[in-house]
């Protein structure tokens, strides 16, 4: 990490301000467990203070007209880009990411703010025929799109830059002020993405990246009547712990899955292998997306499962910096420990370790296990760790039901080449996201992003996320002899 970086990481960006705190969270890396650095451990009171400037932001945010959103957010997107190597090193220090996973993560940060100033371009109202009433002839009317004022955002540590952009760029882009509390182990890239919207000049007051615990200054910024809108990644428990809390207020929130991938006796098997090793493992499983149950038709279960286990053989996992590593650390130790006493109890029900399950110290091998029995935790909730689970299923529609039997519903992939199996699994799976002949590990930044039942509320993707930090307000206007009178 070179040194500018080292500097900017001790402080917070506090509506538009850089300011230090004599009370600090260390941020370590993962893999060795070194210090990186510090950042300024917030207050309840330093949050009050964000939301308080942020009351001035929004009305700045909401008279910038659009030519200059779209401007400030180019600018920042610019300044990543021309910065892209260091941008991808602190993800990669701080987070579990290898350095090849790392610089994808900033691509994609660029596209979706580029994304995010086009789009402000395009938040339009239409007009409305009043006279479809009785009691509307002689009017004429429409809708404008209005921001909605102060957003709060909580975002978590798997992609600690594009997940906060996802959020800022389209909060800049529709006339918002927001907050964004980043996950307390990766905060530096939170504040990277601030220094580029500082340097592209976007006005003070707008944007406050506030590090620190959640237990302190989270509930501040959730349960605060002057914002107006949660956007929250990150756990179930967590989700419902924010939506009892929040009041009356906009939720968008991604709380993650337990994502099928179906493959059909039909499908190209060294594809399916392909597309769900890397959906599997990639981020060392923590993917709100990744693959997690794969159930594959009966007679191309045992050749789908040995071409697997080949390829799962072949995933090098250790140093993140390394251009030949597939897969570092989980993001602690703690979090390894976790997935290692869901695997230990799925074996002790009486699953079938096929290859991993092997701990040293935060990282933990990538795993694979058949003979799962569906009660035990490892089946039913989200294991965001690198572990896969093999089921054989006798049909398509046996495949289906046991991919909606969990209460999340995120992504899915079907591999066929039978559209007309697709086509069932797109009518019958309860999720937000089908992707054919891909592993459910697939997402644009343009698209339309969430979940149902346990997974979430709402969209992202950056036109979905406008049109929640937008609302419609309805003008009307009389008119006396309006029309052709009959």
């Amino acid at each position: 990490m070179n040194l500018s970086t080292k500097v900017l990481g001790r402080e917070m960006y506090l509506a538009g301000k850089w300011v230090g705190s004599d009370r600090t969270i260390e941020v370590y890396n993962p893999q060795d467990q070194s210090l990186i650095t510090t950042v300024p451990a917030a207050t309840a009171e330093d949050m009050l203070f964000a939301v308080e400037e942020a009351k001035k932001g929004a009305q700045i945010s909401a008279n910038l007209p659009v030519h200059l959103r779209m401007s400030i957010i180019h600018k920042a997107a610019n300044y990543i880009e021309e910065r892209s190597e260091a941008y991808a090193v602190t993800i990669a220090q701080e987070g579990s990411k290898t350095i090849r996973e790392a610089r994808n993560e900033v691509k994609r940060c660029i596209q979706t703010l580029r994304l995010s100033a086009e789009e402000a371009r395009r938040i339009h109202g239409e007009t409305i025929p009043f006279d479809q009433s009785e009691s509307g002839e002689n009017r004429v009317g429409y809708y404008y799109r209005f921001p909605i004022g102060i957003i709060g955002a909580i975002t978590p540590f798997n992609d600690p830059l594009n997940l906060v952009a996802h959020k800022v760029g389209p909060a800049i882009a529709s006339g918002n002020a927001i907050i964004v509390k980043p996950a307390t182990v990766t905060p530096l890239s939170a504040l990277l993405l601030a220094k580029a919207f500082d340097h592209a000049g976007l006005p003070k007051k707008i944007l406050s990246i506030v590090t620190g615990s959640g237990r302190e200054i989270g509930d501040v910024l959730v349960t605060h009547p002057d914002v107006r809108m949660i956007s929250f990644t990150g756990g179930l428990s967590t989700g419902e712990d924010i939506a009892r809390k929040a009041g009356l207020k906009k939720l968008s929130m991604e709380l993650g899955s337990n994502s099928p991938a179906i493959v059909l006796k039909d499908a190209d098997i060294q594809e399916a292998v392909s597309a769900c090793v890397s959906g599997a493992f990639s981020a060392a499983g923590q993917n709100c997306i990744g693959v997690q149950r794969i159930l594959i038709e009966e007679e191309v279960y045992g050749a789908f499962k040995s071409a697997f286990l080949e390829k799962t053989a072949t995933y090098q996992v250790g140093d993140k910096s390394l251009e030949t590593t597939d897969m570092g650390p989980l993001i602690n130790e703690k979090e390894a420990i976790r997935v290692e006493q869901w695997v230990n109890e799925a074996v002790d029900m009486g699953a079938e370790l096929l290859i991993g399950g092997k701990r040293d110290g935060a990282f933990y091998s990538p795993t694979v296990l058949e003979n799962v029995p569906e009660h035990c935790t490892i089946a039913r909730e989200e294991i965001f760790g690198p572990v896969v689970l093999l089921f054989p299923v006798s049909n398509l529609q046996e495949a289906i039901e046991k991919s909606n039997d969990v209460n999340y519903g995120l992504h899915a992939g079907i591999f066929t080449k039978e559209i007309e199996n697709a086509f069932s699994a797109i009518h019958q799976m309860n999720v937000g996201g089908i992707m054919v002949n891909d592993s459910g590990d697939y997402r644009i930044d343009g698209m339309p992003f969430g979940g149902v039942k346990g997974s979430g509320l709402g969209r992202e993707g950056v036109k979905f996320a406008i049109q929640d930090m937008t609302e419609p307000r309805v003008v009307s206007f009389k008119l006396q002899n309006y029309g052709t009178q009959l």
